[in-house]
């Protein structure tokens, strides 16, 4: 048990039995009756983010979780095969958990988030950025950059995001996990 004091980002929180973790919070002092804490918490089941107040004081449970650093290895009807990179242990997790599964390439690095009482995944994130290589892009004209017009480019992994006209085929590009957009190429 803990009180909102001991509240910051990240920390899950077991509320009606389901997970939460806090994405953001902030302690409201207004003055005229009782502080308290005003919260946007973030389903782990579902991933809907939701806004809630708690009283200043109020006990919560709080859920352990653990992050582990896992290696994707590869992707069957049973679902994505990862192993643990310490243990060599392997887990297979539905693709509704990973938070971008089309920008996953063999021998990736994530992290993923286990319950620790029960030990069932929670969530997979990939790094902020990954690197990948273009398979194929429409060949840029040459003076028409006048404004800053995007193309299709097909990535090593089959997904696709848009790239600036100058990007070829071959070069490889930061994508941005959180938003599955370019971000910029790689020397």
């Amino acid at each position: 048990m803990a009180t909102t004091s001991d509240f910051r980002n990240g920390l899950c929180l077991e509320i009606n039995n389901e997970l939460f973790t806090i994405v953001e919070f902030q302690h409201v002092k207004p003055g005229k009756g009782g502080a308290f804490v005003r919260t946007k918490l973030k389903n782990l089941k579902t991933g809907k983010v939701l806004q809630n107040t708690f009283n200043a004081g109020v006990k919560v449970n709080i859920a352990r979780v653990e992050r582990r650093q896992y290696q994707y290895l590869y992707k069957d009807d049973t679902g994505y095969h990862f192993m643990h990179t310490e243990t060599f242990e392997q887990v297979a997790i539905p693709e509704h958990i990973i938070n971008a599964p089309n920008l996953l390439k063999d021998g990736q690095q994530v992290e993923i988030v286990f319950h620790a009482d029960t030990e069932t995944p929670l969530n997979c994130e990939l790094p902020a950025f990954v690197e990948l290589q273009i398979t194929y892009t429409e060949p840029g004209v040459k003076g028409d950059t006048a404004t800053n017009t995007l193309k299709p480019a097909k990535l090593e992994t089959g997904a696709e995001v848009n790239v600036p006209l100058f990007i070829e085929e071959g070069e490889v590009i930061k994508v941005d996990t959180r938003t599955q957009e370019y971000s910029e190429r790689v020397k």
